[in-house]
């Protein structure tokens, strides 16, 4: 079975790079990191929206192009490259996908459009604080369609205009839609490691919501919707790593000590190499959860928890060794080696940390191992 993508896929790979090098350098990204106030760059952001890949993955009949989660996943991995400092992944990998699972058909037609069209920015609002958020520590209350409690960290919080959220309702857990613009919500920046992918706290109180799919199926939906997003951060997380290997592998060719490239000690060809293993492992994962995640296919959950563990383990990897490999210079606010570790330390906890999801994968595995065995 063949993985790879396809030619028209690596053809709108190619363009996506080209449009990003020329709209994303990573002075933009700079530009975010010295200006943090917005989170993320409105110019870069319009003209992504231009481009149509806002609605890669929505269906037509949405308003979106319906290509699918192949080339959604393509599209990712570019941004991730770039280090694109928009609130793409909150937007399409969470927010959108949180409407395709779990929306009403009012619900898609009302606000997948306006997604497609770059016109709205959504997140996932989950989170209560640090650790896991189990089922019995979930504070966020519904009550006659009023959400109450409070929400944090909120990835792109302070950019978004919809949210969907996490609360416990009459029923148990559920999804609720509500308007970050609307009565009842105050929001304030959180210091993140990442500014380009802002952080927010955001506080409810007896802020209208809208359910989204069935009461008391929350955690359920959110499951899928996680699974979703893993696999496609794990496409971000895969071309951030590229990145990186490429920018100590240049360095190390051009650097000079002791009258030799430093490349050609075994010190620095034992690091590239090391990276270069754990980017391959990364990307096979990540090409089995796209796969997964296109057809449906029930090996999904352990395809998406896999994918996210490969990709966070691999692009905080490679971001520490491209570091170490520029040596002092590396540390420095004027080297640009410090966007990606930001990003990777980013990526990696966004939708739970890596030790979380190896649980899942554990879990997962156990539970498909068990249905063989009774089937």
């Amino acid at each position: 079975m063949n993985f790879d993508y396809t030619d028209d896929q690596k053809a709108l790979k190619e363009e996506a790079r080209k449009f990003l090098s020329a709209t994303s350098p990573l002075s933009v990204v700079r530009g975010v990191l010295d200006h943090p106030e917005d989170g993320y760059d409105k110019a870069l952001w319009a003209r992504i929206g231009e481009q149509g890949w806002c609605g890669a993955a929505i269906p037509e009949s949405y308003g979106g192009i319906g290509m699918g989660y192949v080339e959604l996943c393509a599209l990712a991995e570019e941004l991730g490259r770039a280090l694109a400092p928009v609130p793409f992944a909150s937007t399409i990998y969470l927010f959108a996908e949180a409407l395709l699972i779990a929306g009403s058909e009012n619900q898609k037609a009302q606000w997948l459009p306006k997604v497609a069209a770059g016109e709205l920015i959504g997140t996932l609002a989950v989170a209560e604080g640090p650790g896991v958020l189990v089922p019995d520590r979930i504070a966020t209350r519904v009550t006659g369609g009023r959400l109450s409690g409070t929400k944090i960290p909120v990835g792109d919080g302070l950019a978004s205009d919809r949210a969907v959220v996490l609360a416990v309702g009459e029923a148990g857990p559920g999804l609720y839609l509500v308007d970050l613009a609307g009565p009842g919500v105050t929001r304030a920046a959180v210091a993140s490691v990442d500014p380009g992918r802002g952080l927010a706290r955001i506080d409810f109180v007896d802020a209208p919501a809208e359910l989204l799919g069935e009461a008391g199926e929350g955690l359920a939906l959110l499951s899928q919707v996680q699974d979703c997003g893993a696999i496609l951060l794990a496409f971000e997380q895969l071309g951030g790593a590229d990145r990186c290997l490429e920018m100590a592998r240049d360095y190390a060719l051009e650097r000079y000590a002791f009258g030799r490239p430093i490349g050609s000690y075994q010190a620095i060809k034992h690091k590239l190499a090391d990276v270069f293993v754990r980017i391959a492992v990364a990307r096979a994962n990540a090409y089995y959860g796209a796969w997964a995640l296109s057809s449906g296919a029930p090996e999904l959950p352990v395809a998406a928890a896999a994918a996210r563990v490969a990709g966070s383990n691999a692009y905080l990897l490679a971001s520490r060794e491209n570091i170490q490999t520029h040596g002092g210079i590396g540390v420095t606010w004027e080297a640009d080696c410090h966007f990606f570790y930001r990003r990777a330390r980013h990526l990696g906890l966004i939708l739970g940390a890596p030790r979380d999801w190896k649980r899942r994968l554990a879990t997962r595995i156990e539970q498909r191992i068990a249905a063989e065995a009774q089937a």
